[in-house]
């Protein structure tokens, strides 16, 4: 079990009785720890469980085969699969290899947008992969609407503002069993999201932990749910009232472990002032962002892979 609350999101779909109770939920969560559950988010079972099924087997291939998507392969786009130690946290290489998509767009001149990269000996992964982007962004805009709720503004203040034509990115990570004697080894170490609104997909194999006000504690993979914390930009856009909690990433289970974060974020093009009633005190101290979120997010992922970077000239 976890410390973490379970929180039914059924009534935010649905447009039923209870929103109010949800929201307070999720509002306290928000502040007191930035971590939780969420339940009733009407996701098939079924696309779940193809959506991993066809990730395991993309894994299973050899690294030759897996490196016809490396990411590259993608351009500007920034989409494609990356090996073991591959992606950079805080600088250091993380102990996970995976694939990053977002969504299914024509070639262009903006960075992080495109076309996805699929594997030709999995075909089924682009149809799921499609089909749980399109579930998920209903899920994170009600989500967004109990978050408003929580704040007193309109249930559609960000559906129709700042997430009307959300930026959505989408990973699968697989991690390797990781050395139980190291300390010092990460799946992924610690960090807080960049943007809004996060949901992890997990499998039956724990390793995620949560910097809390008494120390760490674990988010243990619960059957049926999304584990959902918010980012740096909605701590940013509440004035640091809703918490961006550290998080890190140890699989010590012994077994391969999956995960499915999916990232809710502010449109490209959108400027993201304060909420109008927040504070202007910032997340992390410094002098506020101005721009667009596209501009902010670059700014991010470009430490992540830094000789993509370069290389593209993003």
């Amino acid at each position: 079990m976890s410390a973490l609350p379970v929180i039914d999101i059924a009534p935010l779909l649905t447009a039923g009785q209870g929103r109010q109770a949800v929201a307070g939920a999720i509002g306290a969560a928000c502040r007191e720890h930035g971590f939780f559950y969420v339940s009733g988010h009407g996701v098939p079972p079924a696309l779940i469980a193809r959506l991993d099924a066809a990730s395991r087997r993309f894994f299973a291939l050899p690294e030759p085969v897996k490196n016809e998507i490396a990411m590259e392969r993608g351009g500007r786009a920034w989409r494609g699969y990356f090996p073991v130690g591959g992606e950079l946290t805080s600088g250091r290489p993380d102990l996970k290899e995976g694939v990053y998509f977002g969504a299914e767009e024509p070639p262009g001149a903006v960075p992080l947008h495109g076309p996805n990269l699929f594997p030709a000996q999995v075909p089924e992964l682009r149809e799921a992969v499609l089909e749980y982007l399109r579930a998920m962004t209903g899920v994170g805009q009600a989500v967004m609407g109990g978050i408003a709720l929580s704040l007193g503004l309109a249930e559609d203040y960000f559906r129709t503002g700042y997430t009307a034509d959300p930026t959505i990115l989408f990973r699968i990570f697989h991690y390797p069993p990781g050395p139980a004697d190291d300390p010092d080894t990460w799946g992924v170490g610690e960090h807080t999201d960049y943007g809004l609104l996060t949901l992890l997909l997990q499998d039956g194999n724990g390793g995620l932990q949560v910097r809390t006000a008494t120390g760490w504690i674990e988010a243990p993979p619960v059957p049926g749910t999304f584990v959902c914390n918010i980012g740096d930009m909605l701590d940013k856009l509440t004035g640091g009232q809703y918490r961006s909690t550290p998080h890190r990433v140890r699989n010590r289970s012994g077994n391969e472990r999956l995960s499915f974060p999916f990232f809710f974020d502010p449109g490209w093009d959108r400027e993201v002032p304060p909420l109008p009633y927040a504070p202007g005190r910032r997340w992390d101290g410094q002098v506020d962002f101005t721009g667009t979120y596209g501009e902010y997010l670059l700014s991010k992922v470009s430490k992540v892979f830094p000789h993509l970077f370069e290389q593209q000239q993003l």
